[in-house]
């Protein structure tokens, strides 16, 4: 079931450039369904389906937003970056897995107090620099001694948790959601087109993974999986995001104004028809904020036709984002049945 995968994948814990626990979770629910399985220099998970001379390349990244260890002080306090898209105040009083070299380190983000803030400072939003993490260690060597260091990978300790109905909430799921799509998909798929189901790394921090592997597959046509945002909760109108949960996936047709991606229209269309023949319900997407793994696959090797398929995914970048597994499901059916066919360039 797409829950339990979904959990699996979201419990796990892999930032930009550290990603090698989730690669593995994927691997194994993946590999026994495909003709290949590697992993590239980048650390791209590369699955092949094979077929004929038409090649589609699905793409979808494995890496989440986290921090980075940069100082560690006389007392035992760890200072940090932040590795991705962060809203700093989202950050204060969380709780943090360090990933240390003997292994995960528990601690908390702390801050000023606000019992002692002076009245300007309360009226401030916290930012990274006034935080840090408190392991519980009382020396810069007794934090050492737990195999901190600089350089050390910190993630959210957050855990999967099931909402009403059909929805659940848990950290990662930009874009655990997308790679739980295409992970079923390749479970299911049968197609006569060659199929390279891709997990990359490194799209939170400038879309890097997946330039690489386009470049080295030259596939004839793209898709990414990718989560976004609804307009249905308290904050946001809809005339400004237009998506719903439970409505279905999105079809990308143009995000982040125009200088992310403007789909292949040839593309859009292809993934409508295969939703219409099926009868799938799906939403379009046009956004001007954000983009996916497609804005650099489209650009590689001379332009490959692509567009993005997204589970609308409230809080993004937070560690409590939440989904409707209904529209996972209905991504899954549509991935399968269009790669029933081909689009006409």
């Amino acid at each position: 079931m797409v829950k339990e995968l979904l959990k699996k994948l979201s419990d796990a814990h892999g930032i930009s450039g550290s990603e090698g626990s989730v690669a593995a979770v994927i691997r194994a629910e993946v590999e026994p369904y495909v003709d290949e399985i590697t992993e590239d220099r980048m650390g791209n998970l590369i699955a092949v389906k094979r077929g004929d001379d038409f090649s589609v390349l699905l793409a979808a990244h494995m890496d989440e937003i986290g921090m980075m260890t940069k100082y560690i002080d006389e007392k035992g306090f760890v200072r940090f970056v932040t590795v991705g898209g962060w809203f700093d105040p989202t950050l204060y009083a969380q709780r943090v897995v360090l990933h240390g070299a003997k292994g995960p380190v528990y601690g908390v983000i702390g801050g000023k107090p606000p019992h002692v803030m002076k009245e300007e400072e309360r009226k401030k939003p916290l930012k990274v620099d006034d935080m840090f993490i408190d392991v519980g260690a009382e020396s810069a060597e007794e934090a050492e001694a737990l195999g901190i260091e600089v350089g050390t990978p910190i993630s959210l300790d957050r855990e999967f948790r099931e909402l009403s109905g059909h929805r659940v909430t848990g950290k990662a799921f930009d874009n655990r959601a997308g790679c739980a799509m295409l992970i079923k998909m390749l479970q299911t798929v049968s197609s006569p087109h060659t199929i390279y189901g891709v997990f990359t790394v490194q799209e939170e921090v400038g879309l890097k993974g997946a330039r690489t592997v386009a470049y080295r597959l030259k596939p004839d046509c793209a898709i990414a999986t990718d989560t976004t945002i609804p307009g249905d909760h308290p904050g946001v109108e809809r005339k400004d995001v237009s998506l719903l949960m439970g409505a279905g996936p999105a079809i990308t047709i143009l995000d982040s104004n125009g200088r992310g991606l403007i789909a292949n229209r040839r593309m859009v269309a292809w993934l409508r028809e295969a939703a219409r023949t099926t009868d799938i319900s799906v939403q379009l997407e046009v956004g001007k904020g954000g983009t996916t793994d497609a804005t650099s696959i489209h650009l590689e090797r001379g332009g490959i036709p692509s567009t993005t398929l997204s589970i609308p995914t409230r809080y993004i970048h937070s560690p409590v984002e939440v989904v409707d597994l209904r529209d996972i499901e209905g991504g899954v059916a549509l991935l399968v049945e269009a790669l029933k066919t081909r689009p006409e360039f």
